[in-house]
């Protein structure tokens, strides 16, 4: 992810750091045709015929959709 605010739909990519993870989330709205998916250090969400795709860090991630919120929860790389 870049420092330019990235968006999924009209809904802003908001950006959590915590001591032992970061998460990314965005309030996409509450809908059945919302899917995400992350391959290799890439994010990909589809929402109807819209797909939006970002770069993730390196390490382990999972992303999930829930209530209309999509989530992504990396957790930190040890040094």
């Amino acid at each position: 992810m870049t420092d330019q605010q990235q968006l999924v739909g009209d809904a802003p990519l908001r950006r959590y750091e915590y001591d032992d993870a970061v998460v990314l989330a965005a309030d996409i709205g509450v809908t059945d045709d919302a899917t995400v998916d992350v391959v290799d250090d890439t994010a990909i969400v589809v929402v109807g015929d819209e797909q939006y795709d970002f770069d993730l860090p390196a390490g382990d991630a999972r992303a999930f959709i829930r209530n209309g919120v999509l989530t992504v929860e990396m957790s930190e790389v040890s040094h």
